[in-house]
């Protein structure tokens, strides 16, 4: 898509912010957008998705719609060429996330793109290079960064609170299940499958394909990049970690194997990450079956969903630190664990409003026009989705990656860098030059 004439708007003015993907996470998107709407002077201007049954029943499906005003599209590029529209918010697909965001960048709009930014680490780096070359605000998804009491834990790391750091881990434990089968079926009545394919492989449409499409490799890459790059992303934060690590190894699966299930990316997983230069070491884990908590999280300080273990634990020479869900954060002391400083929100966000203090910051960056003020910049979110990425690849490959992150290759390792980028189907293509 060629650059167009930008969107423009002062920096007082009322920011008009279109949506695109009206799924489950979308909720999340308008919930937060309508809450701020009158505070931080913005609305919800546009609505677009390839499925027109999902356009139709919006008012019903997010009721907070019901008395807004707004424009319908089923295409997005129309979208981007409405310059009545400042910025898009982006709940789509994760193969979706690039070519959107460079489109959108292209189109002058500013951009809250969800996690994870990429499907493959050379998108990232185009992503970052759309958002530098057109000026754009560029925000993650990864909320967590936004929450005062997370934001207030990792300040605790930094002066010390458990004494020198070195070692740190993220752990997401989900019951899934079996996830179905593969049976095609014809496309629903209004649903554009191909553009909902978009830039992957071409497949036969199927329920299995439309809803469980996290799990599928062609779409996705699993819970290494749903749910852990949260934790990751965090962990990366906590330490002090700039770059991509140059060493993973991680090894996984899909246990015990089912014949009722087609998912192909791992429901097992576990990775061990270093960095040149630093004597720290960061294990990650993830599990869809019955599990122990780990550090009390969950049976003591549970995750925003019951019966979920998903967080980071943080080791130092002097205590342990724990972030057992978005808003909160634990410190236990010497040897006998010592209750020390903590910060929690009481009662804990829901899935529909923890977003709120990350779009306040989104919207906040448009109008200082300034990338530095983001808290989840692309560049941050890139760099910690690459994390899940070389998880990935090393799982693939069955043993350890070793990767430079400063040229984003691997070490003298052609079998590797074949993962670096994918193949894209005619007209869905990821430009080399944005």
């Amino acid at each position: 898509m060629p650059a167009i004439a930008r969107s423009s708007q002062s920096a007082n003015g009322r920011i008009r912010i279109g949506l695109v993907g009206l799924g489950g996470r979308m909720r999340a998107h308008i919930a937060s957008l309508v809450r701020i709407a009158d505070e931080d002077n913005v609305e919800i201007a546009a609505l677009c998705d390839c499925d027109r049954k999902r356009l139709e029943t919006a008012p019903k499906d997010y009721p907070e719609l019901a008395d807004l005003k707004y424009v319908t599209y089923t295409d997005q590029r129309k979208l981007f060429d409405d310059k009545s529209i400042h910025a898009i918010s982006f709940s789509t697909q994760d193969h979706w996330h690039a070519l959107q965001t460079i489109w959108a960048c292209q189109a002058g709009k500013d951009v809250y793109v969800e996690k994870p930014p990429s499907w493959c680490i050379w998108e990232g780096r185009k992503m970052v290079e759309a958002a530098r070359k057109y000026k754009r605000m560029v925000q993650v998804g990864m909320q967590n960064r936004s929450n005062p009491f997370v934001r207030e834990g990792m300040q605790k790391l930094r002066e010390g609170v458990i004494g020198k750091l070195y070692m740190a881990r993220a752990i997401s434990y989900k019951i899934r299940g079996n996830l179905g089968k593969h049976r095609p079926t014809p496309v629903p009545e209004g649903l554009d499958w191909d553009a909902w394919v978009g830039p992957a492989k071409m497949v036969e449409y199927s329920p299995f394909m439309h809803r469980r499409w996290y799990w599928i490799s062609n779409f996705a890459s699993g819970d290494a990049a749903n749910q852990l790059v949260h934790d990751v992303d965090k962990v990366r934060w906590g330490l002090g970690l700039d770059l991509a690590p140059t060493t993973v190894m991680s090894l996984g699966g899909r246990f015990p194997p089912a014949e009722d299930d087609d998912a192909d990316t791992p429901n097992t997983q576990a990775a061990i990450c270093q960095w040149a230069g630093r004597n720290l070491l960061v294990t990650v884990e993830t599990r869809h079956w019955y599990t122990n908590s780990e550090a009390w999280m969950r049976d003591k300080y549970p995750f925003v969903s019951p019966n979920q273990c998903v967080g980071e634990i943080f080791f130092g020479t002097e205590g342990f630190m724990i972030f057992p869900n978005y808003s909160s954060y634990y410190t236990f002391l010497g040897p006998h664990n010592e209750p020390g400083p903590c910060g929690f929100a009481d009662p804990q966000p829901d899935w529909w409003t923890e977003s709120i203090p990350h779009f306040k910051n989104w919207i906040a960056a448009i109008r200082s026009r300034r990338h530095e003020d983001l808290n989840a910049d692309i560049l941050e979110g890139h760099i910690s989705t690459t994390i899940c990425h070389l998880m990935k690849i090393s799982c693939l490959l069955g043993r350890s990656v070793h990767f430079d992150p400063k040229t984003e290759r691997f070490d003298n390792d052609r079998e590797a860098d074949k993962y670096l980028k994918r193949e894209y189907r005619p007209g869905y293509e990821v430009p080399e030059t944005v």
